[in-house]
């Protein structure tokens, strides 16, 4: 019996009678990591990475969940596991199961590029290793980090000359930390959407050293915005909510503008080619450091990545899962009538 089977709830590992991030309420669920794709509400047990606890009760509320520490082994039915360093947003991680010498990995999402803030992807020999395939295609190849920070810099700076805002559009739980650096080496103050600032104080509260930055208000001057920066999720884009900067110049972050075609179609000031997920020549050195013998490809480009590692001697089968959609965030209303 396979150690991972998968399952219309989710990957189940029969031995040890538990899931690893399931789209569906079960008894006991293991999670990757905090994006709501891959943690979702209504199981009993939660097992997870410490580094993503802060995120997850802000997220899913108050639950039974436990913790463990990188590499540590917690034992549930004979199956041994532990979480290592996905690299793909804090706290992200893969998930290895140990069971009668046979060993699977399940990454979740990751990438293998250092951010400079969530720890560092490290490879994990396995049997047989579950990878996600979000940018598999050739077509992805990322630029490195520092450069893509440095055009984001030039850019705002260019702006603020022009009394123009810069309007930074990025998830709010990866990369809305993962740009803090260049947008805090400008100089200029930072404004947030709320959805960016929740998850950004409740990391600070957790003991993230990240610089202060400013929640937008439905009454905040005007005058307080010009020039400055704001870090909206991308569920703010075409909202009410963004009608209040002007005049503003939005920059997209993001590795679909990788491809010309939609950058054309989101007619923005400027795009920054820059994702959380490994690229193509990440996902190949990602595979093949494991010395897997079999590789199981999920979201993405699970169909065009599989045929490629099959052809090239490394036998490969693509799954079906509900993972791929990590932060379609919404623009609503808090308690108190403010745009969040």
């Amino acid at each position: 019996m396979a150690l991972i089977q998968f399952t219309d709830k989710g990957l189940y590992c029969p031995q040890g009678d538990f899931y690893l991030d399931p789209w569906k309420p079960v008894n006991r669920a293991l999670i990757t990591h905090a994006h709501s794709d891959h943690a979702r509400w209504g199981s009993k047990h939660y097992l997870c990475q410490e580094q993503s606890l802060p995120i997850l009760k802000l997220r899913l509320g108050e639950n039974d969940f436990q913790t463990a520490g990188w590499n540590e082994t917690v034992t549930i039915n004979n199956v041994k596991i532990s979480f290592h360093p996905a690299g793909h947003i804090i706290g992200s991680a893969q998930i290895r199961l140990e069971y009668g010498g046979e060993v699977w990995v399940f990454t979740g999402d990751f990438k293998t590029e250092n951010d400079g803030i969530s720890t560092p992807f490290e490879p994990v020999k396995c049997h047989n290793f579950i990878t996600e395939s979000t940018f598999g295609l050739p077509i992805y190849k990322w630029k490195p980090q520092q450069e893509i920070f440095t055009q984001m810099k030039d850019w705002i700076l260019q702006n603020n000359e022009a009394g123009r805002i810069s309007v930074l559009i990025a998830y709010s739980l990866g990369k809305a930390q993962r740009i803090l650096k260049p947008l805090v080496e400008t100089g200029l103050p930072i404004f947030a959407h709320g959805a960016v600032y929740n998850v950004h104080e409740t990391l600070r509260q957790a003991g993230w050293p990240l610089p202060d930055i400013e929640r937008v208000w439905a009454d905040t001057p005007k005058e307080r915005l010009a020039g400055n920066i704001v870090i909206a999720p991308p569920g703010a884009e075409g909202s009410s909510w963004m009608k209040r900067f002007s005049p503003a110049s939005t920059g997209i972050c993001s590795g679909w503008m990788q491809v010309r075609g939609n950058v054309r179609r989101k007619n923005a000031g400027a795009t920054f080619v820059l994702s959380d997920h490994a690229d193509w020549p990440g996902l190949i050195s990602a595979v093949k450091a494991t010395g897997a013998e079999k590789v199981f490809t999920t979201h993405g480009f699970q169909s065009a990545f599989s045929r490629f590692l099959n052809e090239n001697g490394i036998a490969s089968q693509e799954v079906t899962t509900a993972y791929g959609n990590e932060e379609e965030e919404s623009v609503a209303n808090d308690e108190n009538n403010q745009p969040v």
